[in-house]
């Protein structure tokens, strides 16, 4: 599953990045790491972006970047 199937109130960990290069490294920079744990707060009406928490504080990612993102 990715990020972006994820509802709204839930905790995922994340399981893999995928993506490569700058793309990747930017995810990576953001703090979404193999392990960290995410809680998606909720998803824009159109559902772009969608609101996350993690490591303590908020963060806005856009779908195209949470579909390289796999949760379990």
């Amino acid at each position: 599953m990715t990020l972006k199937q994820v509802k709204p109130g839930t905790t995922v960990t994340v399981a893999k990045i995928s993506g490569e290069g700058a793309l990747k490294r930017r995810i990576m920079d953001m703090g979404l790491t193999k392990g960290v744990e995410i809680f998606v707060r909720k998803v824009a009406p159109l559902g772009d972006p969608v609101e996350i928490t993690v490591r303590g504080y908020e963060l806005s990612v856009r779908k195209s970047d949470a579909e390289l993102i796999e949760v379990i």
